[in-house]
């Protein structure tokens, strides 16, 4: 994802007449030891006749020394070059070791070579004086130089000098301030003093505005621009010359083109030589132009594009409207922190010390975008075996119909603000609140802690052990403990009232239990999910039911429409709420102290809420309730407790009950990533409106949308970006009402493998978390011909048809149906109400690190529906056999089978630029490096591998699978060759090239095992890097050319944290592979390892195969 730029540099002398020019030295050709490679270089001359000769100084550097035989009335000097701006990492250097911390001594020989560079006799008070301040212990060289370099930048400001000449470090001291010239000046003396050799280079500085402005520090310049600079080179063992910038405090990158680098600033000069004297105009441009830009995903679009794309997302909405298909459109975008992605919060673990406190940041950020007047809720999240605590969620919830459903956020709690709150204002409020609701207050009972359970467990600690002083991080049970002993088990955690609401009231009753007390569970939990229910009496009646999701429901009741409703609903007494003998339940209108209490022949009430003072603020646990208005009026009368005291609360506890008059969106964990889940949208401008505003805020908070791999390779965030397609209500899903819909799009994805594999993660196959129906069970093809024969076209009355067609297929080898490509759990589930909401759940798709890209797949997909809705896809399977992890593991086959799905939208009215969809697959197949020799071009890609999961094994946490993540893949595109004479190699095996149907074009795959982990399959077969490929011509036995593909650093470097950035990681990249290292001398024998199964495959684990026979 390189962009090329073409730098301009004009100079022009202006002579008020004919003049005598002397021999002129131009030093404006980028020098020998320039990283940023030169594509293209041109020096124009103009203004009279010359001769010019290329020569080179004793330091290496390119000059052109002009001759100017005639007298010139002007003198013209132009530069244009391009070159690539290719990250460059300043710090992928080697060290010697005795140069590894400084102070440092050269070797004698090396002393005797950088003489030149070592001088610096002159007495420079002020120097002197700036250098006793450096400390000379023993110090990292890096570090060391880092901290020089960013102590000059602060300490002299730039300024831009336009006078000749360069200022001595005294005066540049006394000035604290300077040209670019005058502080690179000073730093080689500061160098040279401590014992460094350094020189003075002068270059071209370019610099690129930056796609994404920075969220901490500086974010560069805001125009592309480019300017002559200096800056300066220190030479440190093994290393080499390292260049520093004094003038920014960063050391030299890919921008920073050197032009001449001497010991002195005379000469490295970019103009040196005499005219006769004269008046003279002088003028000087330059300038920077980018003249080819691959798609990245900082920039996958240009604005053209982008527009383009926001009409045909119009065009589409006006396409699903006139077909009446009611589509929403959801999803589950998954984010990682940008400063820590090594923590085990962001690579494996659900949980961790950050993971929740940003979330809830984002939770804040996205509330006022999304559904101001909403309720912000704390719930428990999803339990799996091996976690020791339930996974927490945020949800954000609000009405449809755009009524507050909290009025008034100042009584929402801050969850990072410490109010004070502890047992007293947890009685008051429990107090007012049962005054609200109308129930006696004697019903509300204390609850502790279990004093028993914890005095044994405090004996169980060893003796020694000081509860208080210990780091307790890592023992949960001893943490608890040590907060409970802390608090007291004498006092209250909080208040519980048993509740529940029945023909129009709320009621609440006695707990009996066997002790003095009410005792929670031991745990870590909020007190509402550990009250002892199982010791309460079951009570005997009929249990409520939820609500059909194709009800019929009525528009809700605005509860905040004026202050004070609330207090006057609950003070009105229902005639029919007399109380009843030998009812226990206390209700509105009843006489509380003739109540009967101790009847319990229908049980008591399964349900409570409760008010717990918990890090200083008050949280307030809401029960589960089967109606939404039932929900709503608990909800407002909270609210309004809380307004009468001045006390905000948290809402915690059960979530309203699944209604399609309620919207939401929810934060939750999951292994290394924060999801959200996002509520539906019916528009493309909703879409993008609810798209862009996630990211954004997500990236305000600090969350990013992308990781790297240790070697660099650039992935999403790992957990996916599920799709979600449905309808406002599940009535209206056209799954649902139109189940062809599903056969049309589960036929064209098996058609398609490029729909699965060019959005995808990194793990992929038939143990993956979202495998193609097609993936390992190869008969499920035959079945699921059976099931879409079934599959009426046209609207059917039938919701439940498409849930009992194609569930028991839909699913991984093991049978589990939420992991499979096509998700139908929540479209018409048989288990429960709350499983059919008629949704589709598309889980193949990958986080994309753009918001437009997340959006080009979203639009793809609405595409697609319409097109089904309007003409139902219904074709034969194909049985694709071996070539779906052979041909189609490749970008080139890939690409192809893209350009087919976007021609048939094309055909039916779509108009999708296969352009749009470079940037997928820069981001999914990148390109690691291209040669060419003789015409011949060869080009290589990251490929896909499918990754096996193997058998148990034991582990510290119990029973684990591994995957083996040890083999890779490469794609080797070869074109411009002769297929009778040349042949590809990778490592001495001839590469099985495929034709791709473009004369002398050819390509195939590569498959290696790039490392070796202690699980994994064939634990005998080495490591295969690094890959030399060779060109061979087989006229004359000899390798053309090749190149080297490096797994790990060639250098030995063993990184051991993830980049931090994208340059890092491309840096990280580009050092792997090498445009040379083909095989040396005559080539007798080609060897070929055995690949029927898959042939367009080289599949280097099965090279020995061919000597056993096998």
């Amino acid at each position: 994802m390189t962009i090329r730029v073409a730098l301009k540099h004009s100079t022009r002398y202006d002579f008020d007449r004919p003049i005598e020019v002397g021999p002129h030295q131009i030093r404006l050709k980028p020098a020998p030891h320039c990283r940023t490679p030169i594509d293209a270089y041109s020096l124009k001359i103009s203004g009279g006749e010359y001769f010019l000769n290329w020569q080179q100084d004793p330091f290496g550097n390119h000059i052109a020394r002009l001759v100017f035989p005639e007298k010139l009335s002007s003198l013209h000097i132009e530069v244009e070059l391009v070159a690539p701006m290719t990250v460059v990492n300043p710090f992928d250097f080697f060290v010697e070791e005795y140069a590894e911390h400084f102070p440092f001594n050269y070797t004698p020989v090396l002393q005797k070579e950088l003489a030149p560079y070592l001088e610096s006799s002159q007495k420079w008070p002020l120097l002197d004086k700036w250098l006793s301040s450096v400390k000379r212990e023993k110090t990292d060289i890096t570090g060391f130089l880092v901290g020089l370099n960013q102590r000059l930048a602060q300490d002299i400001e730039y300024l831009i000098r336009m006078e000749p000449g360069v200022q001595s470090p005294q005066e540049t001291l006394a000035l604290a301030r300077g040209s670019c010239r005058d502080s690179t000046w000073l730093l080689v003396h500061i160098l040279r003093r401590l014992g460094l050799a350094s020189r003075f280079v002068s270059g071209y500085l370019v610099q690129l505005t930056a796609d994404v402005k920075a969220l901490d520090g500086p974010s560069g310049t805001d125009r592309d621009f480019t300017d002559l600079h200096a800056w300066c080179e220190v030479f440190i063992p093994g290393a080499g010359w390292i260049g520093l910038d004094p003038t920014s405090g960063l050391f030299a990158g890919e921008g920073h083109l050197p032009l001449a680098a001497t010991p002195d600033p005379a000469g490295a000069a970019p103009i040196t030589g005499a005219t006769e004297p004269t008046e003279v105009e002088f003028d000087f441009e330059m300038s920077v132009t980018r003249v080819h830009e691959d798609p990245r995903v900082t920039r996958p679009y240009t604005q053209a594009q982008w527009s383009a794309i926001d009409a045909l997302g119009q065009d589409v909405d006006a396409q699903l409207k006139a077909l009446d298909v009611r589509l929403t459109m959801g999803g589950e975008p998954t984010f990682v922190s940008i400063d820590d992605m090594d923590a085990p919060e962001w690579t494996i673990a659900a949980q961790g010390p950050t993971k929740r406190k940003l979330s809830e940041q984002l939770m804040r950020r996205l509330r006022p975008h999304y559904a101001p007047n909403s309720l912000l809720q704390y719930q428990q999240g999803k339990w799996y075996p091996g976690e020791v605590l339930p996974r927490w969620a945020l949800a954000c919830y609000w009405r449809r119909d755009g009524k507050p459903m909290w009025r008034d956020d100042q009584w929402l709690a801050d969850i990072d603000k410490d109010y004070g709150y502890g047992e007293k204002e947890a009685r008051g409020f429990a107090n007012a609140l049962v005054t609200s609701l109308k129930v006696p207050s004697r019903f509300l009972i204390p609850c502790y802690e279990d004093a028993y359970y914890y005095l044994w467990l405090e004996q169980q600690q060893p003796a020694d052990l000081d509860l208080h002083a210990e780091d307790l991080s890592n023992d949960l049970n001893r943490a608890r403990l040590s907060r409970v002993l802390e608090r007291g088990l004498d006092k209250p955690v909080g208040l519980t009232l048993p509740l529940t609401r029945e023909k129009e009231r709320w009621m609440t009753g006695h707990w009996p239990v066997k002790r003095d007390h009410l005792f929670l569970i031991p745990g870590d939990s909020p007190m509402g999910l550990r009250l002892p229910l199982s010791s309460l009496p079951i009570r005997k009646r009929e249990e409520i039911q939820p609500r059909s999701p194709f009800a019929e429901l009525p528009d809700l009741e605005d509860l905040h429409a004026q202050a004070g409703e609330v207090a006057r609903m609950y003070n009105h007494v229902p005639t029919e709420a007399a109380g009843t003998p030998g009812h226990h339940h206390h209700s509105v209108g009843q006489n509380w102290q003739e109540q009967l209490v101790d009847s319990a022949d229908e049980g008591v009430i399964g349900t409570a809420l409760c008010i717990e003072a918990r890090e200083g603020k008050l949280f307030i646990f809401l029960p589960p309730l089967p109606l939404l208005e039932d929900y709503l009026s608990l909800l407002a009368v909270v609210e309004h407790t809380a307004a009468a005291l001045r006390m905000p609360v948290c809402i915690e506890g059960y979530p309203p009950p699944s209604d399609p008059r309620l919207d939401k969106f929810m934060i939750t964990p999951d292994p290394g990533v924060i999801e959200v889940n996002v509520m539906p949208a019916g528009t493309w401008p909703d879409l993008v409106s609810n798209t862009r505003i996630l990211y954004e805020e997500a990236r305000l908070t600090r969350l990013g949308t992308e990781k790297f791999m240790l070697d660099g390779r650039h992935t999403g965030t790992g957990g996916g970006n599920h799709v979600t397609l449905g309808g406002r209500t599940p009535e209206e899903s056209p799954f649902l009402r139109r189940p062809d819909l599903l056969a049309s799009m589960l036929t064209f994805w098996q058609h398609h493998p490029s729909l699965s594999y060019l959005f995808s993660g990194m793990f992929i196959g038939p143990t993956s978390q979202a495998p193609r129906v097609d993936e390992a069970r190869h008969e499920a093809l035959y079945e699921l011909e059976i099931a879409l024969s079934q599959m009426p076209e046209g609207e059917v009355n039938e919701p439940w048809l498409v849930d009992r067609l194609v569930r028991n297929l839909l699913t991984d080898i093991t049978g589990n149906t939420h992991r499979a490509e096509f998700c139908v759990d929540k479209m018409y589930s048989p288990d429960s109400a709350t499983g059919r909401l008629g949704l589709l759940e598309l889980r193949g798709f990958e986080m994309p690190p753009h918001p437009e890209m997340s959006l080009m797949q979203q639009l793809l997909i609405r595409a697609l529906v319409a097109r089904f809705f309007k003409e139902p896809y219904r074709k034969p399977l194909v049985r694709w056999g071996t070539a779906l992890h052979d041909k189609w593991m490749m970008p080139h086959f890939i690409w192809q089978d893209l350009t087919d799905v976007l021609a048939d939208l094309r055909a039916h009215g779509f108009d999708f630029d296969p352009a749009w969809f470079a940037a997928f697959l820069e981001f999914r197949f990148p390109m690691i490096g291209e040669v060419r020799y003789e015409g011949a071009q060869l080009r290589l890609r990251q490929a896909i591998e499918p990754w096996h999961v193997l058998g148990e094994e034991a582990s510290g946490g119990g029973t684990a699978r591994y995957v083996d993540s040890s083999v890779e893949r490469l794609e080797v595109k070869l074109s411009d060759f002769n297929p009778s004479r040349h042949v590809l190699t990778c490592n001495g095996y001839r590469v099985p090239l495929q034709a791709t149907g473009v004369p002398g074009e050819a390509v195939a795959a590569v498959r290696y095992r790039a490392w070796q982990p202690p699980s994994a399959l064939h634990p005998r077969i080495k490591v295969h890097a690094p890959l030399t490929f060779d060109l061979i011509d087989t006229w004359h036995q000899r390798s053309m050319g090749g190149c080297t593909y490096h797994v790990v650093h060639p250098a030995g470097r063993n990184y051991e944290t993830f980049p931090v950035n994208a340059n890092e990681a491309e840096a990280r990249r580009m050092a792997r592979f090498w445009e040379h290292g083909h095989s040396q001398g005559r080539v007798e024998h080609i060897a070929q390892a055995p690949g029927q199964d898959y042939p367009h495959t080289l599949d280097l684990r099965r090279a020995g195969i061919a000597a056993t026979g096998l």
